[in-house]
């Protein structure tokens, strides 16, 4: 039998369920590879004792004849994820401490469905980043090493950085992620992994620390798109306490797989073509194209006009929403709390916010708080938001023509860590190709397709109709069957 630590969620649960391991062996093999890869620093709290507790109740309800969905199988939460009793951070000093007495709607269902967890994954601080560089407590590293013979730690993407490395350094089978930009599709690429974005408002927004109210979404990564669509099936459904909750029915998604796509329409946006992409992104691309053609579909061009106004209206309506979120960070209620000797309201504020909060998180706040402020709203955040519309009417638009888009997920393969942290705009470009989906609300994949010459994964993007998560996969089958990539990344750590 392969190692326990080799199996994603599919095979996990498979494997218990028909006594090929209880579930406490998988919990145990989990831990201890979350032990051995401290290197890696993909955690900010590891819980054991969570993932055997939950483990020992698999193993009893096998036996009794009672087994949920996700029975046996351990996971790993991202760190944006409130978790009842678990120090709950966003990778934040403003939140070191922080024990939250409830558990997010998301986490709680999958918990409920008997999955454990292993750990809080690291992360960029309050989900700003895009290299996971942003971290309170420090840097992930990505477990991928370039193959030309360097051997500088490379990027796990981010925000959900610790999730992708994680993943691609088999300790975890699968994780929870949140994208606001990209932050589950763009690690995912750069990992070599599988990250599904829902239509905004699939998961509920419940218990996840806020970046930006309108366009946060949880989703989840894993190995495989079959993974993926075990756990969204679990993540997904209508929750009251989240007012942007859509009431809709959740599919058996993973029962829907299929990678036939004959009579569906796959089309090509000719604005995510940019300048200085590399050759090698462009030709999977095209490969991209063959693969889809292949399994039945048809090409077609298109055209999404307004995508190069896509990320600045992002950077300017994310960090307005961001301003307003943080703004009950102030060390009046919970988390930090800095109060000089005889200072004031207002000096405790400034100094709480300032020792709380990172250099990115600061630069947010600051550009928010400007294209909200009464001189500039109508300048800066009202066009934004004029712009967003147009984007929708554009995605309407392609529709018409095509059932789904594909595109590149990332316009690089992984970069090294701090190559791009004194460039906030080049670290913001990382975010071109899944912004304009983002802004939308519409479901997308990151699929691995191949690597490039340094030996590094690089990924392609499905974007679809909202609530068309079952197309989105079904592509994302489609794709993951004939790129058959198996490549993994050899253990460093």
């Amino acid at each position: 039998m392969a190692d326990i630590t080799d199996l994603g969620v599919a095979e996990i649960r498979d494997g218990f369920r028909g006594g090929q391991f209880s579930a406490r062996e998988v919990a145990d093999a989990f831990n201890d590879a979350v032990a051995d890869a401290e290197a890696l620093n993909c955690f900010i709290v590891t819980t054991p004792e969570k993932a055997v507790e939950a483990a020992e109740e698999a193993d009893r309800g096998l036996a009794a004849g009672d087994v949920a969905a996700l029975s046996g199988v351990p996971l790993g939460i991202k760190d944006l994820f409130c978790t009842k009793g678990v120090q709950s951070t966003a990778a934040s000093h403003m939140l070191e401490g922080f024990v939250p007495p409830y558990e997010s709607t998301v986490s709680g269902k999958l918990f409920a469905a008997g999955a454990g967890m292993l750990g809080k994954l690291n992360m960029d601080q309050f989900a700003m980043g895009s290299s996971n560089e942003t971290s309170y407590f420090g840097n992930v590293i990505s477990p991928w090493k370039r193959t030309d013979g360097g051997n500088a730690p490379l990027s796990p993407g981010g925000s959900s950085g610790g999730t992708s490395a994680a993943i691609a350094a088999h300790i975890v089978p699968a994780a929870t992620g949140t994208d606001t930009g990209g932050s589950i599709r763009q690690p995912a690429a750069f990992t070599g992994i599988v990250g599904v974005k829902p239509t905004y408002g699939r998961c509920s927004r419940f218990g996840i620390v806020a970046f930006a109210s309108s366009l946060d979404q949880a989703g989840p990564m894993a190995r495989s798109v079959k993974d993926c669509a075990i756990l969204l099936e679990a993540m997904a459904g209508y929750d009251p306490h989240d007012a942007t909750s859509l009431d809709e029915p959740v599919p058996d998604w993973e029962a829907g797989l299929s990678s036939d796509l004959k009579g569906k329409k796959i089309g090509i946006p000719k604005e995510y073509r940019v300048d200085d992409m590399p050759e090698e992104i462009d030709a999977l691309w095209k490969q991209g194209e063959e693969w889809l053609r292949d399994a039945g579909a048809e090409i077609v061009d298109v055209s999404l006009p307004h995508t190069k106004y896509a990320l600045p209206a992002y950077y300017i309506i994310a960090p307005a929403e961001a301003s307003a979120n943080l703004a009950r960070y102030d060390g009046v209620r919970y988390g930090l709390r800095e109060l000089p000797e005889g200072a004031n309201l207002q000096e405790m504020y400034a100094a709480t916010r300032a020792a709380g909060f990172g250099d990115e998180v600061k630069r947010r706040i600051m550009i928010g708080t400007y294209v909200l402020s009464a001189g500039f709203y109508d300048a800066y955040y009202t066009q934004a938001a004029k712009v967003r519309t147009l984007i929708v009417q554009d995605f309407d638009k392609a529709w018409e023509s095509c059932d789904y888009l594909l595109t590149p997920t990332a316009p690089s393969a992984a970069f090294g860590l701090g190559d791009l942290s004194d460039d906030p705009i080049a670290m913001y470009l990382n975010d071109v190709f899944t912004v304009p989906s983002s802004l939308a609300g519409l479901p997308a994949i990151a699929v691995p397709g191949g690597l490039d010459k340094q030996g590094l994964p690089l990924g392609l993007q499905v974007i679809g109709k909202a609530l068309d998560e079952q197309g989105v996969m079904n592509a994302g089958l489609a794709l993951e069957e004939r790129a058959d990539f198996t490549h993994r990344a050899e253990k460093w750590w």
